[in-house]
C-alpha cells in the first residue's frame, strides 16, 4: 500500500475536479480500487488530496487527476482550448446542410422527419429523440453539437451512456472501468471520427473540449457552455435520468435519445426515457420528438427488420 499526495490551489477547483459532496471523488475510488480524501493543512491552509491503495492503482488515478488538474489550471488561467483554433473562414454550409464532415462531406437530414427533429434541437434546450435504430438520433445529435461548439454557441461537448453492463459483462474485461468502458463507448467515437477525423477528435477528446462519460460520472457535476448528449437512454432509471437533466448548466443545451423497445434494464424498473415523457410534458422549453421506422437511413434490410420485430411483438 502507498499514499501519493496533490496540492489543489483552491476550493472552487478541489469543487469542480471532486463534484459536489465529493460525488466524483467517491465514483473515482469505486472505479480505481483507492481511497481518497482531502484534508486542509493547519499551518499552510494547503488544500491536499490524497490517493491510498496499491501502487498500481493509485498511478492510474493519480493520472487521470493529474492530467484534470492542468486542464482546469489552464482555463483558469484564461489559456485558449484548442476549439478556438477553428477555421471560422471555411465554405458557407448550403442551407439544408447541419454540418461538413473533416472530409468534406455535407451532413443533412435526409427524410422529413429527421429534418423536423434537427429543427427541434436547434429552437430548444431539451430535446428527446426517441425512435428505433438507425434513424440517425444520435449522429444528428453529434452533428449539431459540432454545429455549435463551431459557431461559438458552446464551448465544449459532452456525451454519456448508461452503463447497464458494469456488473458480469464488463467484469471479464481487463483494466479498470474506464478501460472497460472504450468498447462500449465505440459508437460514440465512430460518429466523431466519421464527423471530425481521428486526428482531431483525439486532440479535442484529450483537451475535454469533447468529453465522454460514463452516466456515473455525471453525478455532482455541472455543465455550463456545454452541448450534451445522453444517448442509449432508454437504460436509464428514473432517478439516473432525473440526475442527468439536472447537470444542465447556463448557456447549456441537452438531447436525449433512446429506443424504448430496446431497454436492457430489468423489467421491474421503469425506463427513465418512458416516465420522462409523463413528467415533462407540456414543460416550456421542453420538446419529444419521435422517429419511426421510415426514417431508418441505415441498410434497406434495417427497416424490414424493425417492421417485422413490430409486428412479432404485436402479435404477441
Amino acid at each position: 500500500m502507498i499514499t501519493k499526495r496533490l496540492t489543489l490551489d483552491s476550493p472552487e477547483q478541489a469543487l469542480e475536479l471532486l463534484g459536489e459532496q465529493d460525488a466524483v471523488l467517491r465514483q473515482m475510488e469505486s472505479d480505481f480500487g483507492v481511497e481518497m480524501f482531502l484534508n486542509q493543512d493547519v499551518q499552510s491552509n494547503e488544500l491536499r488530496l490524497s490517493i491510498k491503495g496499491s501502487a498500481p492503482r493509485v498511478e492510474k488515478a493519480l493520472r487521470r487527476i493529474r492530467d484534470r488538474l492542468t486542464l482546469l489550471r489552464r482555463r483558469a488561467a484564461g489559456e485558449k482550448s484548442p476549439a478556438d483554433a477553428i477555421n471560422l473562414n471555411a465554405p458557407t454550409l448550403p442551407e439544408d446542410g447541419i454540418y461538413r464532415s473533416a472530409f468534406g462531406k455535407i451532413i443533412r437530414a435526409r427524410t422529413p422527419n429527421q429534418h423536423a427533429y434537427v429543427e427541434a434541437i436547434l429552437r430548444n434546450d431539451l430535446v428527446f429523440g426517441i425512435g428505433p435504430a438507425g434513424t440517425g438520433k444520435t449522429f444528428l445529435a453529434v452533428a449539431c453539437a459540432l454545429r455549435a461548439l463551431e459557431s461559438r454557441k458552446v464551448s465544449r461537448v459532452i456525451l454519456s451512456r448508461p452503463v447497464v453492463e458494469a456488473g458480469e459483462k464488463l467484469g471479464f474485461l481487463p483494466g479498470d472501468l474506464l478501460e472497460k468502458m472504450n468498447p462500449y463507448l465505440k459508437p460514440l467515437y465512430d460518429a466523431f471520427f466519421t464527423l471530425l477525423g481521428p486526428e482531431r477528435f483525439r486532440n479535442w477528446r484529450d483537451t475535454e473540449v469533447i468529453e465522454i462519460v460514463p452516466l456515473a460520472y455525471m453525478r455532482g457535476r455541472t455543465f455550463e457552455d456545454a452541448f450534451i448528449v445522453l444517448d442509449e437512454a432508454q437504460n436509464t432509471t428514473a432517478e439516473q435520468m432525473k440526475m442527468f437533466l439536472t447537470r444542465m448548466g447556463n448557456g447549456s443545451k441537452i438531447v436525449v435519445t433512446g429506443d424504448v423497445t430496446q431497454s436492457d434494464i430489468s423489467t421491474s424498473v421503469p425506463s427513465g426515457l418512458v416516465r420522462v415523457a409523463d413528467i415533462l410534458k407540456g414543460v416550456d422549453g421542453v420538446e419529444f420528438h419521435r422517429l419511426t421506422e421510415e426514417d431508418v437511413v441505415r441498410h434497406p434490410l434495417v427497416k424490414r427488420i424493425i417492421r417485422a420485430y413490430g409486428q412479432w411483438e404485436h402479435k404477441k
